[in-house]
């Protein structure tokens, strides 16, 4: 493959990976600081209520990948803001149920629990507009979005805690701050910039039939579409952050809050090759390039990991420096967690493919997965070192399983789709 081919998904690599590390440094940074002001004592509150937002963000998620798809086929930008609003309805009404239930359950005030769960409609809101612009290829406007958005929702909890507030007050902040970042990302994301829709940068035209983003071109499915999306997203998110959430429960406070630091690293592996599934996503929704495109995810998502896993032990001892010795005993066990985060990593790339070409068989995978490991880590579990072993090998068990079933998938569609005898050329990752 010639590299003057490669290289415009290489620069879109580049440029969604600055976009999104930047906002990961900024949630990081966050947490860090976080478990540092708020000690073992009061870090394990702000990490659970974090986790709990991570979960209630799945409807933005699948919202995101189900507008990306449907913009590659020719959805309009009018159309996906409609569907984007009324999703947002629903998961207003959801979360406002879930305050009380959360307040309980992680034993956390009902104004901690509301400023945790008040962000998944804002989520929802500018994940629209992010699956806008990934559908639509414009990824240098995307990765301003997400570095810009990431720091706008991290920045003013920084401050707040820093003023000696505690987690309530620092989740309203970012909610705060996610609401400037979504009126930010709707006046920058408009039909006028949007249009014409370009031609993906393999030398294909697009589909017939596929029209402009204009009025008549709907979002296919609607909120059905989203749900079907939703449901595979809810089963990994459910999977990378349960831990976290039993880990208030089968741990002291101390441990728990040890536990939750531990698992930045997971997150920062997790999260660190985000840009690859964003990139690769619109081809993988298409036949002809959704084998090549599944492929070359995987072998990337493979790579990052290895690194990330190596970091992680390298770079272990510096973890008491910056969050305090308290946390001293979990500096042998970072690279465990930051293998569990490439192997989510994984497992988000194949469920991506899934979702690309609507097929949201393999969740079952996942959500069998999820119930063992919540199963064993209450009856079993009694410590630190065993909760992530456990989480490790659970992840590495569905990850595989779900690789194979994607791979098998992807084979018998490439047989049956025009790339397999038009011998046009492929693009690949450099």
């Amino acid at each position: 493959m010639p590299a003057s081919r490669r290289l415009p998904v290489v620069a879109d690599l580049t440029l969604v990976t600055a976009g999104a590390m930047t906002a990961n440094v900024a949630g990081y940074l966050l947490q860090l600081l976080a478990g540092r002001w708020l000690g073992v004592a009061g870090y394990s509150e702000f990490a659970s209520l974090l986790a709990a937002q991570t979960l209630c963000a799945v409807p933005a998620l699948a919202l995101q990948n189900v507008v990306a798809r449907q913009m590659v086929h020719g959805a309009s930008v009018p159309a996906a803001r409609a569907l984007g609003r009324r999703c947002a309805a629903i998961v207003a009404l959801l979360a406002a149920a879930l305050v009380p239930a959360v307040a309980a359950g992680l034993h956390v005030s009902v104004a901690a629990a509301s400023g945790a769960l008040i962000s998944a409609p804002l989520l929802v809101l500018l994940s629209t507009e992010q699956g806008i612009l990934q559908g639509t290829h414009r990824f240098r406007t995307l990765a301003t979005i997400l570095g810009g958005s990431g720091i706008l929702r991290a920045a003013p909890a920084l401050i707040t805690l820093a003023t000696g507030a505690g987690a309530a007050p620092a989740l309203w902040s970012a909610a705060a701050g996610l609401t400037l970042a979504t009126t930010y990302a709707h006046r920058t994301t408009t039909p006028e910039t949007l249009a014409p829709f370009p031609a993906l940068r393999t030398g294909s035209s697009r589909p017939q039939g596929v029209r402009s983003a204009g009025k008549g071109a709907g979002v296919g499915g609607g909120v059905v579409a989203v749900v079907r999306a939703a449901q595979v997203q809810a089963a990994l998110m459910a999977l990378s952050s349960v831990d976290l959430i039993v880990a208030r429960v089968v741990l002291g406070e101390a441990d728990a809050s040890r536990y939750a630091l531990g698992a930045i690293a997971t997150k920062i592996a997790f999260w660190l090759p985000q840009a690859v599934g964003v990139v690769l996503y619109p081809r993988m929704a298409q036949p002809q390039h959704s084998a090549r495109a599944v492929r070359d995810a995987l072998g990337v998502l493979s790579a990052v990991g290895v690194v990330a896993v190596v970091g992680a032990a390298v770079f272990a001892p510096l973890a008491p420096l910056f969050a305090g010795h308290d946390y001293a005993p979990i500096e042998g066990l970072l690279w465990l967690f930051a293998l569990d985060g490439a192997l989510l990593a994984l497992l988000q790339g194949a469920l991506l493919s899934a979702i690309a070409v609507d097929r949201t068989a393999p969740a079952v995978v996942t959500w069998i997965g999820l119930a063992l490991e919540i199963v064993l880590a209450l009856t079993v579990v009694g410590s630190l070192p065993a909760l992530i072993t456990l989480a490790t090998v659970v992840t590495a068990a569905v990850t595989a399983t779900i690789i194979v079933l994607v791979v098998l998938a992807v084979g018998r569609q490439t047989k049956g789709s025009p790339e397999s005898t038009s011998g046009e050329p492929r693009e690949r990752i450099g």
